[in-house]
């Protein structure tokens, strides 16, 4: 068993995005998946990007927002919403509501995320 106390857990940031790393590879042994909480501003994002080996699902539970797609598409997403990407999809998140949005991510197989973030505390 792995305890992680929530005091231990580390948070990377960017202008209006904190990333929890609430399972990852520096606090855990798990070679199965990486679990972040993440919150962004309204007005803030997440640039479109992919994963080479790792796909993610992402569970919103506050807030609304669009997801920022391959060939400049977007789709609405909002709290109670789920999405899945696989290996190599473009995706990004856009909080263009007016409050908070917060996601759960599930990444696998794991990906430290320090590489994306200029903050860490």
């Amino acid at each position: 068993m792995e305890f992680i106390s929530g005091s231990s857990i580390v948070e990377l940031s960017n202008p209006g995005v904190v990333s929890r790393q609430l399972l990852n590879p520096e606090n855990s042994t798990s070679v199965r998946v990486t679990i972040t909480e993440v919150h962004l501003e309204p007005g803030a994002s997440q640039p479109r990007h992919t994963h080479e080996a790792s796909e993610q699902i992402w569970y919103a539970t506050k807030g609304s927002g669009k997801l920022l797609l391959a060939d400049d598409q977007t789709k609405d997403f909002r709290a109670g919403d789920v999405v899945r990407f696989a290996d190599m999809d473009v995706h990004g998140l856009l909080n263009d509501g007016d409050i908070e949005f917060v996601y759960v991510s599930v990444t696998a197989p794991p990906i430290n995320f320090g590489y994306a973030y200029k903050d860490k505390k």
